[in-house]
């Protein structure tokens, strides 16, 4: 919602909103020329032509019954969206995983190149400290949201989706559903336009004879050697990140070497992430070798394998990985990028509905951390139902398993445990990374009392 109002204020329209608390999203809007308030009050759309809602926000919202008593449209993500869109080309990057980061890594490729482009992502992309922008060029970037079918009101001119994997239970009940939902995004593509799919993906292999007589071209990417976009020569460079060759697959099964990838940000998912975003820029027909410049120069986003802080020989992530495989790919780039350290998972599971129908998907994926620390659940638009995931804690082997609901006892417990070369992975879609924020001014206040002693004896 924030880089919806972003866009909209760029665009030279009066913007105002509310929030139940403040963020650096919020305030950072209140600086840029928005009427912000904390707390939904009626009064706050007041005035307003157009009432834009979230789909966390439910029908009983004080504005929302506002807005509509007064004969004031209200309308979600999914209508409005494609009127941002209307002079530029959509390019849409949807899936269960690995959007926010494939559609940063295709913004900062465009931008490096000079094409100026709109965007909206879910996340603050590091090198540019946005998250949406109204740009002035052909193209407009945006992550691709599944959740309340937000997709469905884009016709993207090149779609991608990285991966289909069953989510959001309380929106999709079944996978079937939740399946259907990206197929009929995928043929809102444009005509003549272009669908990019990981060939990799079991979920996405399946549906492909389904796509065979569409009216926009197919292509594929992946590690498969089938797919048409492949990444060759895989290989780490000195900081365990991967470099890989950029390789295209014609018609005529000849293979033409677009280029080297060389990465800032570990793990092979992001080696698909690039090769999904590199596709992108093929199909669009644009200067390869400027745009690899760019994906070398891609630093990450915000809670995506985010190095919070090294203190002391100790490394805080933050990680928005919220569902089982999402944890199981951070937990492996985490092998990949510290293969000597400890990794402790401290995971804030996000609504009561997913752990509780995944919940043996989380025992097994947590099992693979040394150490886990489950917090109490971040309900986000859910209604506590007295779910606990302390079941999930106590399941896991060895003992591994602690259930700690109160940030400030994790912290205390981490403090009094963590070892030199550990790793904590704060895994939350939530408000963990306050748990971050408190661990590092904890080790920090630690180191400098041990530097103290240390003056003291000398």
């Amino acid at each position: 919602m924030s880089a919806i109002a972003r866009v909209l204020l760029e665009m030279g329209y009066q913007v105002s909103g509310s929030d139940r608390h403040a963020s650096s999203y919020f305030d950072a809007l209140q600086q840029s020329g928005a009427s912000t308030y904390l707390g939904h009050a009626a009064e706050n759309v007041w005035g307003a032509d157009l009432v834009i809602r979230s789909s966390a926000v439910r029908d009983d919202n004080p504005e929302v019954v506002a807005a509509l008593a007064a004969g004031i449209p209200v309308l979600k993500r999914a209508d409005v969206l494609e009127l941002l869109m209307l002079n530029q080309l959509p390019l849409a990057v949807a899936g269960t995983h690995g959007k926010t980061t494939t559609t940063a890594m295709l913004i900062c490729m465009l931008e490096h190149m000079g094409q100026d482009p709109s965007y909206i992502i879910g996340a603050l992309i590091k090198q540019l400290n946005a998250n949406a922008k109204a740009g002035k060029g052909a193209y407009f970037v945006i992550e691709a949201d599944e959740y309340d079918y937000m997709f469905l009101g884009l016709n993207p001119w090149v779609s991608v989706v990285t991966n289909i994997e069953h989510d959001h239970p309380d929106c999709f009940p079944t996978f079937e559903i939740y399946k259907q939902a990206f197929k009929d995004f995928l043929d809102r593509t444009r005509k003549n336009g272009s669908a990019l799919l990981c060939l990799d993906d079991p979920g996405l292999k399946a549906l492909l004879p389904e796509l065979s007589t569409r009216d926009y071209q197919v292509l594929t990417y992946g590690l498969d050697k089938a797919a048409d976009y492949q990444a060759h020569n895989l290989r780490l460079n000195a900081q365990h990140c991967p470099v890989f060759d950029l390789v295209f697959k014609t018609r005529e099964g000849l293979l033409l070497e677009l280029g080297s990838c060389s990465l800032q940000i570990p793990g092979d998912h992001n080696v698909l992430n690039a090769l999904a975003a590199c596709a992108v820029i093929h199909r669009l027909g644009l200067p390869m070798e400027k745009a690899l410049a760019g994906l070398a120069a891609f630093q990450g986003t915000e809670r995506r394998f985010d190095v919070a802080a090294e203190i002391d020989g100790v490394v805080i992530i933050n990680d928005y990985a919220h569902h089982p495989t999402q944890i199981r790919t951070t937990l492996q780039a985490a092998r990949q990028r510290y293969p000597k350290s400890q990794l402790w998972v401290v995971w804030e599971p996000h609504t009561y509905s997913r752990p509780a129908a995944l919940a043996n998907d989380f025992i097994e994926v947590l099992n693979q951390a040394n150490q886990v620390i489950i917090t109490q659940v971040y309900a986000a638009r859910e209604a506590d139902n007295g779910y606990t995931p302390q079941p999930i804690a106590e399941a896991l082997s060895d003992g591994k398993g602690q259930y700690i609901p109160d940030f400030t006892d994790v912290v205390t417990h981490l403090v009094d445990r963590l070892g030199q070369q550990d790793v904590v992975l704060v895994l939350s879609a939530g408000n963990a990374p306050q748990i971050s924020a408190l661990l590092r001014e904890a080790l920090e206040k630690t180191a400098e009392q041990a530097d103290e002693v240390g003056l003291n004896d000398d």
